[in-house]
């Protein structure tokens, strides 16, 4: 990090709006109010661009859990939300999206300050794709529907038998750190839309925007109960929420351990499952494309939000005709994606979001370079003032045994290899538990549909890595998680499917 990246927070002051929201009292959102803690603890909220306690969260009980999936359970049992009429469920998603558009400003600043991801970013990628992820799912509510169906076995006109999709219940929804907002959005768009009531658990590490949302969800005017809101640990608040009887669907975003653990407790009770979990997507550079212009797009699939997205291309595996024009190319990006204070306007990459991540990411870097694997670009830390900044880092001289390749790092690190051909690279690219992601950059159609349907993840980029759509269905194959998300499949995930039969 140079001269002008060093720059220190007192440069980049918090906005009032900020913060006024950082000096609030810690509280939960449950029934549609703001409620005090049963006991009182809280959570320090650090800022990860310096390292800095900013505000508390409350890390709620056991009890503040009960309490919540109570409330969620009359306002579902009674029909305060699951029994208004499609329509105006819609409307009611509609009118937060609109609330969190007129938020846009703070929300990204909130998330800045919190996740450390840049602010322009924040607010180009997460705000605005919350935004439109409850425009997309709010139509959904009035579309949900069975269809008629035929008996094999019997005479026609003899049965009148139908489907119907009706709410699953009460969700719990648990988002990690690294898109917030965005996660959080995901989760209860789908869920609302199909007339489910839900409590929602952000991370620990970054729940200023969730609690900022139920603001505006008791300004949208949702039913007390249909939205609730509880901060706190995994390993208590969240391991409550999984466990609870009355909860019937959990659906979880993050780490395939913390994935694991949470599908064995909810099949004690056969809740309804959605896992969303780790990847180590590789990014396979074919020999006929420019190797200047797939290194943009290697770079970024790799350096955008640090590293720290799921579907990151953490393993890019080029041609060896262009293997080493490529390095030299993303090489040649590094001075854009030095590491930034996520309120600098200039910053296209922003600190990790906190020191265990941090010290995670570098111990990484270390376990390559002592495995034998050589850091072509970054490999250090940057300097800081007390915050977590890591380098864009690219490592070659790996194989498929060393840590690196195999495990997910969450930080800007991407291991490079070479390949001779379409069956070496499909090999390589399938050597590994995960199977969340894949992106391929060619000119060759043919060769990228073969390479499409011979990679075994939930969802395969031809020229871009990353691109997410409401409409479109994403999950993952192997460990990377079990059911979909977004898309009619992710609205389907919060129903259940009855079938009626009458003899006439």
């Amino acid at each position: 990090m140079n001269e002008q990246t060093a720059i220190s927070r007192e440069q980049l002051e918090y906005s009032q709006g900020a913060k006024d929201f950082l000096a609030r009292k810690p509280q939960l959102f449950i029934g549609g109010e703001w409620v005090e803690s049963s006991h009182g603890k809280t959570l320090a909220v650090e800022d990860p661009s310096c390292g800095r306690e900013v505000a508390r969260i409350v890390d709620a009980s056991t009890d503040d859990v009960d309490r919540a999936v109570a409330a969620a359970r009359s306002a579902f049992d009674d029909g305060r939300w699951s029994d208004l009429p499609p329509m105006k469920r819609e409307a009611t998603i509609h009118r937060l999206a609109d609330l969190i558009q007129r938020e846009a400003e703070l929300l990204a600043e909130l998330e800045a300050i919190d996740n450390g991801k840049p602010k322009t970013m924040a607010q180009a990628v997460d705000v605005n794709g919350a935004v439109s992820m409850l425009h997309y799912h709010a139509g959904w509510a009035s579309k949900i529907g069975g269809e008629m169906i035929e008996p094999a076995n019997a005479p026609r006109g003899v049965f009148h038998s139908y489907t119907r999709r009706e709410p699953v219940g009460v969700a719990a929804q648990i988002v990690p750190w690294n898109f917030p907002l965005l996660m959080a959005v995901q989760k209860i768009a789908p869920a609302l839309a199909a007339g489910c009531t839900l409590v929602l658990k952000p991370a620990e590490q970054t729940s200023l925007t969730a609690l900022k949302l139920a603001d505006l969800v008791a300004e949208a005017g949702f039913p007390a109960g249909a939205v609730n809101i509880v901060t706190g640990l995994g390993e208590t608040a969240g391991d409550r929420l999984v466990r609870h009887p009355d909860v019937d669907k959990v659906a979880f975003t993050g780490s395939t351990e913390v994935g694991k653990i949470i599908n064995r407790t909810a099949t004690d009770s056969l809740k309804r499952v959605t896992l969303e979990l780790g990847g180590k997507s590789p990014v396979i550079v074919l020999p006929d494309v420019d190797p200047a212009a797939a290194a943009g797009g290697a770079a970024n699939a790799i350096f955008f939000n640090a590293g720290q997205v799921c579907v990151a291309g953490s393993r890019l595996y080029a041609h060896r005709d262009v293997f080493d024009r490529l390095i030299e190319g993303i090489a040649e990006t590094a001075p854009a994606w030095a590491p930034r204070p996520s309120l600098d306007p200039q910053a296209r990459m922003g600190p990790l979001v906190s020191h265990e991540q941090f010290e995670r990411v570098m111990g990484y870097i270390e376990a390559g370079k002592k495995d034998g694997a050589s850091v072509a670009m970054g490999g250090d830390a940057a300097p800081s003032n007390g915050g977590y900044y890591v380098n864009p880092t690219v490592m070659v001289d790996v194989n498929p045994s060393m840590s690196v390749v195999q495990e997910e790092i969450f930080g800007p690190v991407v291991v490079a290899q070479r390949f001779d051909d379409l069956d070496d690279v499909a090999k390589q690219a399938n050597d590994t538990l995960y199977g969340l992601g894949a992106g391929v950059w060619t000119r060759d159609v043919g060769a990228f549909h073969k390479l499409a349907a011979r990679i075994k993840s939930g969802t395969v980029w031809g020229n871009c890595h990353s691109m997410l759509d409401s409409a479109l269905p994403f999950g993952g194959y192997k460990q990377s998680g079990i059911g979909r998300e977004l898309g009619s499949e992710g609205v389907k995930a919060y129903t259940e499917l009855k079938t009626v039969i009458l003899q006439l």
